[in-house]
């Protein structure tokens, strides 16, 4: 046809208007005065597209565009509801993680006494009468192992201790578990980060957040130990020390676990920071367990405090 179609009304010619180049679901919809008239529109209409390719193209790109916008609000919605939690994260007295030295200067027979002592220290009563001792009465702790750059392994996850049994089973696991790593350098560095990473995602909450790190020897990999340590504490992160002694020898590592001023002090000075910081020493690996419960205890005890003055404490006067 030309530019215009001539259209059957009750049996008269009509001449195209303006309003013929309307919308056709708009026209189409309007002025029904019969089924003829009703018909002829829809033909008008299609030939109007037809000769207007452009609006039939705008006119589906717009149902795609808006198929698409609609699976993507779906989609958004089941992402959003299998992600977000369903309920609050637990509170806890304390969140704990021990970060366990497992390098080169570990032979079996230290790896084996540090492990027992860890294991001996929750199955103590000392240590349980503690943590029930707490507003919540209990807490939560994750093991790791750690050692060069690169190695630093979850042993143990976060895990909630309550009572004899959850620390006895807490215990029982440190023993059972494969070592992670053996014959590497030492990053005490690297382990502080690794310890960081896991209180930043663990399931739990609480006010202290605590990594006891445990070694024999000072920082020979990766960047300085203070400034991992400088990090922890600018997210109110507490670092302790459990410094397990080693008597001079001829080894090659001698000078690593024995470094000028020794162990002790350099832990103090470049390890352990943070409210309440402190280090404690075994003057053997036989002494471990007994050193270990001493720490877990004191760490317990200044959770305590800590919640009791955010609770009870008047703030300082101000001058």
């Amino acid at each position: 046809m030309g530019a215009w179609e001539e259209r059957v009304w009750h049996g008269k010619p009509t001449t195209p208007t303006i309003n013929d180049f309307r919308r056709p679901w708009t026209r189409c919809c309007t002025r029904s005065k019969g089924w003829r008239g009703t018909r002829e529109r829809l033909r008008f209409s299609t030939a109007a597209l037809r000769r207007q390719p452009s609006r039939l193209f705008a006119v589906e790109y717009g149902v795609n565009i808006m198929r698409a916008l609609r699976t993507f609000v779906v989609a958004a919605l089941m992402a959003t509801t299998a992600w977000t939690p369903t309920h609050a994260a637990e509170r806890v007295d304390l969140l704990l993680v021990l970060a366990a030295d497992v390098s080169g200067s570990m032979d079996k027979s230290k790896f084996e006494l540090q492990r027992s002592g860890y294991a001996a220290a929750f199955s103590n009563s000392r240590v349980i009468e503690a943590l029930r001792g707490g507003p919540r009465g209990r807490i939560a702790a994750a093991f790791i192992e750690w050692s060069g750059v690169l190695q630093q392994k979850v042993v143990i996850d976060w895990t909630a201790i309550s009572n004899d049994e959850t620390a006895r089973q807490f215990g029982n696991r440190i023993m059972e578990a494969p070592r992670a790593f053996a014959r590497n350098s030492t990053s005490i560095s690297a382990g502080i980060d690794f310890g960081v990473t896991q209180l930043d995602q663990a399931p739990y909450k609480a006010h202290r957040r605590v990594i006891d790190v445990s070694g024999d020897g000072d920082n020979n990999s990766g960047r300085a130990p203070a400034a991992a340590r400088d990090v922890a504490i600018a997210k109110g992160i507490t670092i302790n020390g459990l410094v397990i002694l080693t008597e001079p020898s001829s080894h090659s590592y001698s000078s690593h676990t024995n470094p000028p001023g020794g162990l002790a002090n350099y832990y103090r000075n470049n390890v352990i920071g943070g409210a309440g910081a402190f280090v404690a020493v075994a003057e053997k690996f036989n002494s471990f367990g007994n050193a270990i419960t001493k720490k877990l205890i004191a760490e317990i005890a200044q959770a305590e405090l800590q919640q009791h003055c955010r609770r009870h404490c008047a703030p300082a006067p101000t001058r």
